[in-house]
């Protein structure tokens, strides 16, 4: 999301003749597109502040904006610890930065934005004869699409609700727009992106005369636009994973057979503690019915260890989760404390060691999992979908999303598809020849 937010931020600044550059020292604006889903990424954001103080002090003409979740949680805190910034731009203000730039060369007021109870995603539709100077190459046929956002679940851990807002839905026709734009434009991968996309349609009206209009029904109208090869989206809640998204993997070609499911944890007194309203015996039923759609499918998944009052007991669910589903793979992290969330409040913590000894033993169990799972890939022969050419040869990417490289002996062409034989398998990545 804050990917896509940031090509926003581009887009529109472009449009007001803004030129990006790579070299932060020849900068007349410098953004700070911020995180603050954990503690170690806010605390990023606070050194590079640290960093950019030397820079206004040689360069006072140098505007400074700070963006993202981390501005929305701060807002005026941050104008007051940190003078030398000029905006603090909220996660539903990204688009109005142009606007609040002219509005500080003006006014030479420092501002910070905040949520709004009636906020709704601005049509915006990208100018996609822009060409942005830090977009990674793949961006011309792999794009991403925001539907929705925000969070109403207010899982206790998670700070989203507060910086993100409650959850609002994209107008239906603004996303078809978009896409049919970006397809236009040589786009062949799109990522329809939300904090809980399974929510899309729930909140609030998407169509025209306020027709009932779900997540899975934008799958398949998604799905008819000529010259769209490749559909994913992230990221679900399995609370309201339903049977109809699920048989969209078996009915829909163009939807990659990928799913990423947080679970969180493998106990259901944690889970309960954590608000996720889903038991695991309901997740592995989930599982269970994702792999009868789709036997082929790829499973990942998020894992929280060292949540407060997590025991022995707890984590030993965790994994044996671990091992029922055995995930192609899973983003794992230590649980921290996080500003306004109702776990910041519960007194019983797990010391920092212990996180990392149950984060260690988690994370190597995974990856020996992976390496397994992938070995399994060894002589198949996978579309691929070329990305790039890197020193080290072509990164290209499969319907599963495993990153698959190949050897330069072979000329391909990024953006386009290939036919490739695995012939090697690590525990995050494949590697092949082209057939």
């Amino acid at each position: 999301m804050n990917e896509r937010d940031s090509e926003i931020i581009a887009q529109s600044l472009s449009q007001h003749n803004y030129i990006e550059t790579i070299d932060i020292d020849s900068a007349d604006l410098i953004i700070l597109n911020t995180c603050s889903i954990r503690a170690k990424a806010e605390q990023k954001v606070m050194s590079m502040l640290g960093y950019l103080r030397k820079a206004k002090k040689s360069r006072p003409d140098l505007k400074i904006c700070v963006a993202g979740c981390v501005a929305q949680q701060e807002g005026e805190k941050l104008l007051e610890r940190m003078p030398h910034v000029d905006l603090v731009v909220g996660t539903q203000h990204i688009y109005g930065i142009p606007s609040l730039l002219d509005k500080k060369s003006y006014s030479g007021e420092r501002v910070a934005t905040d949520l709004s109870d009636k906020y709704a995603i601005p049509r915006f539709i990208p100018d996609t004869s822009e060409t942005h100077s830090t977009q990674n190459q793949n961006q011309q046929f792999s794009r991403f699409v925001t539907i929705m956002q925000g969070c109403n679940n207010y899982c206790t851990y998670c700070v989203v609700p507060y910086t993100r807002g409650r959850e609002v839905s994209r107008k239906y026709s603004d996303i078809i727009d978009e896409i049919n734009v970006l397809v236009d434009s040589g786009v062949i991968e799109i990522t329809l992106l939300g904090q809980n996309v399974n929510s899309y349609g729930k909140t609030n009206p998407v169509t025209n005369d306020g027709s009932p209009f779900s997540f899975p029904q934008l799958i398949h109208e998604v799905s008819k636009i000529n010259r769209l090869e490749r559909l994913r989206f992230t990221t679900s809640n399995p609370k309201d994973l339903n049977d109809d998204l699920m048989k969209c993997f078996r009915d829909v070609p163009k939807l990659c057979p990928q799913f990423h499911l947080p679970v969180q944890s493998g106990s259901n007194r944690i889970l309960k503690k954590m608000n996720r309203k889903y038991s695991i015996e309901k997740y592995l039923e989930l599982v269970d019915s994702l792999r009868k759609y789709c036997p082929g499918i790829a499973l990942t998944t998020d894992i929280i260890v060292g949540f407060p009052g997590e025991e022995k007991h707890d984590f030993d669910e965790t994994m044996k989760l671990l091992e029922t589903v055995r995930f192609d793979a899973s983003f794992s992290f230590k649980y921290s404390d996080r500003p306004g969330t109702a776990s910041l409040h519960l007194s019983d913590k797990i010391d920092e060691e212990e996180k990392s000894r149950r984060l260690a033993v988690f994370q190597k169990r995974q990856n020996e999992i992976s390496l397994e799972r992938n070995n399994g890939y060894i002589g198949k022969t996978v579309k691929v979908l070329v990305e790039s050419l890197t020193a080290k040869g072509y990164q290209c990417r499969a319907a599963t999303n495993h990153v698959v490289h190949v050897e330069t002996s072979t000329t391909l062409v990024p953006g386009c598809f290939a036919d490739i034989q695995i012939v090697h398998a690590g525990q995050h990545s494949l590697k092949g020849r082209p057939i």
